[in-house]
């Protein structure tokens, strides 16, 4: 019985999103001095710091294939002498959203239907659509960065803004750029699809064979820096996840080196057990005000409480280097507990764990009026297809507009007709009807070269052929001359 009874327990909840996944352990060693721009103690010249890093994908369920074309999970636990620092980010550097409280739509959206529990494209086009805002992070998934041909040969990014604070309280914004040493490579969607179907696991295993053989992946981190100060009265928001920062103003500031060179010796215990949260920091690290990062503050934390346990902190995987002292106690699957000489409340008198001082300077940014106001305001550039236009004419070459614009033709044949759809009633400064252009070429040459119907509703930037059209249509905001999308068009029902 109790055999029995042990294995019908073998199972925890999987993850909501980033199921599928696998991990390795390894080492990170900063190089580079950067103590100007932080304190933190595993980021100052010749700290050698263990960590853990598990790559995920975003939709699928624990067994779908990791060819899937998504986002990849890029979660990094470092295990620093001031306690565990996670950064938990994906391949991106930007997301499809930038308001933590439209999280869950965005995620039923990329999973299954209730009804049927079958995926439907139709509910993803519908939720990009109608969101302006992840024009950017589709451009980057549809196009080849989309399939990456392993876990080793993608770049990594924390993608939000975090703060750093040095020695001596000086604050700085940063972005965090893991580039990988293997160089960049990607598979197509013919070779993707062959993977799905003949080893749904292969990231998984090619990143365990590749570490057994002693071919030990890395990634070299660099940062973006930008002043306290400049981000009052930046371009655009620096604190919106759907987009980056121009190189150009703030280049790439090398840090140091992570490598994988062991294996978890039970995937259970280590990988699926592992809890990354972007709530553990350390001195010298700090959030900021972007507004995804605040919802998974939370979020990622209270997931792990129901997923794995409110004692999920105490799992050696998850368990920091250092010594933890708190008046936490009980709770299921605790196995960690004082002396019964120290006290279960505080304040005491008789000796038990007293708060250390505040690592971080008084006074941070939630204090700071102008700041905030700053972060929620509109800047200059902070249009939704600003930067997916730039992405399109300044990165990718014609071969690589060309397989965009075919895979979303491709995805648009998943999706069907919807029976009505009516203008979103606000979707940004960047997006109204006046701001949509007009359906009609504008060049006398885009005339000739088009014998084609015009879609539906071009005027008010949307058309009821299906929801893939209606992206592509705005892909005329992506720098498309007037010819090319319409030749695009041409592959739909209009």
């Amino acid at each position: 019985m109790e055999k029995l009874a042990q294995f019908n327990r073998e199972r925890v909840p999987e993850r909501v999103v980033h199921a599928k996944g696998g991990g390795a352990f390894g080492t990170f060693k900063t190089s580079s001095d950067v103590s100007k721009y932080t304190k933190a103690a595993f980021l100052q010249p010749g700290v050698e710091t263990d960590m853990l890093i598990r790559f995920s994908s975003v939709a699928g369920e624990n067994g779908s294939p990791d060819t899937w074309r998504d986002p990849r999970g890029f979660a990094v636990k470092f295990y620093t002498s001031d306690g565990n620092y996670d950064l938990v980010g994906n391949n991106t550097p930007v997301f499809f959203i930038r308001d933590g409280i439209k999280f869950p739509d965005f995620i039923h959206s990329q999973k299954r239907l209730p009804g049927t529990h079958l995926r439907d494209a139709d509910m993803q086009w519908d939720f990009w659509t109608l969101s302006p805002e992840s024009a950017h992070q589709v451009t980057w998934l549809m196009g080849d960065r989309g399939l990456p041909a392993s876990w080793r040969e993608m770049q990594g990014y924390g993608s939000h803004t975090y703060q750093w604070i040095n020695a001596e309280g000086e604050r700085f914004w940063v972005k965090y750029h893991f580039k990988s040493n293997q160089g960049v490579k990607t598979i197509t969607g013919d070779q993707a699809e062959e993977l799905a179907g003949s080893d749904a696991d292969f990231y998984i295993r090619d990143l365990q064979e590749n570490i057994a053989a002693g071919n030990f992946p890395s990634w070299e981190l660099h940062v973006q820096v930008m002043p306290y100060e400049d981000a009052k009265t930046y371009r655009f928001n620096p604190f919106d996840l759907t987009k980056v920062w121009p190189h150009a103003d703030y280049p790439l500031i090398h840090v140091g080196t992570m490598e994988l060179n062991k294996n978890p010796d039970n995937y259970f215990a280590q990988i699926e057990q592992a809890t990354f949260a972007p709530s553990n920091f350390v001195p010298g690290i700090a959030a900021s005000p972007d507004k995804m990062l605040q919802a998974r503050i939370f979020s990622y934390a209270d997931a792990h409480r129901y997923r794995v346990g409110t004692n999920h902190a105490q799992i050696p995987v998850n368990q920091p280097k250092n010594q933890v002292n708190n008046y936490s106690q009980d709770g299921a699957g605790r196995y960690l507990f004082n002396a019964p000489s120290v006290p279960v409340y505080a304040p005491n008198s008789v000796g038990g764990p007293a708060a250390v001082e505040p690592q971080n300077p008084a006074g941070g940014w939630e204090n700071d009026g102008e700041l905030t106001l700053s972060a929620h305001s509109l800047h200059a550039e902070d249009g939704d297809f600003v930067q997916a236009g730039a992405l399109y004419r300044e990165v990718y070459d014609d071969g690589a507009k060309a397989r965009l614009l075919d895979t979303i033709t491709g995805a648009s044949a998943a999706s069907r007709a919807p029976t009505s759809r009516n203008a979103p009633s606000s979707t940004g400064p960047t997006w109204t009807p006046n701001s949509v252009p007009s359906c009609a070429p504008t060049s006398a040459r885009a005339k000739a070269s088009r014998p084609r119907k015009q879609p539906t509703s071009c005027n008010n930037g949307l058309q009821r052929s299906n929801p893939a059209a209606e992206f592509a249509w705005r892909g005329c905001f992506f720098g498309m001359n007037s010819g090319s999308c319409l030749a695009f068009l041409g592959g739909f029902s209009t």
